[in-house]
């Protein structure tokens, strides 16, 4: 069975990444989106917030699977048997940090390829900290992400804008 993983923070779940998951399943016979519970940087949403809004995002897709895991990603690869590790790329700095991160991966676990896609036009653009940014003002991110999302990005801004 071909497995991949789909790795991120997703703080929260956007729009571009559904697009990223959705076409990977369609090319892997499994595919788990692996969550990051503790990434450098600040978060918005819990772990297990951010694996509920993604087991509502991807309801509809049968062979999708969402997971937390913390330490190195090509560990958890390991664990879940994945042979392959999907990542989006929207412009020309996601691609030299993550090319700088495949080199790495690469090195520490040779037997684990990587499936880069590129977003829909529509979501080159797109990243949860300017999705955050733009909710903390006010701003209206409905077209950017689940119902559900937009929902729950509001409940944590009420009053903060």
């Amino acid at each position: 069975m071909s497995i991949a993983i789909y790795p991120g923070s997703f703080d929260p779940i956007t729009n571009g990444h559904l697009d990223i998951a959705t076409r990977a399943a369609k090319i892997f016979e499994k595919l788990i989106i692996g969550v990051y519970e503790t990434p450098n940087k600040p978060l918005l949403f819990t772990a297990e917030e951010r694996v509920e809004l993604i087991k509502q995002a991807i309801a509809d897709l049968p062979n999708v699977e969402v997971e937390s895991f913390n330490g190195l990603t090509v560990d958890f690869a390991n664990r879940v048997k994945a042979q392959a590790m999907v990542r989006g790329l929207r412009m020309t700095t996601d691609f030299e940090r993550e090319f700088d991160m495949a080199m790495m991966n690469k090195k520490l676990s040779p037997e684990l390829e990587l499936v880069c896609l590129m977003p829909r036009v529509e979501y080159q653009f797109l990243s949860s900290s300017l999705l955050k940014e733009v909710a903390s003002l006010g701003g209206n991110v409905d077209d950017l992400v689940p119902k559900h999302v937009a929902s729950a990005l509001r409940k944590k801004f009420q009053g903060k804008a």
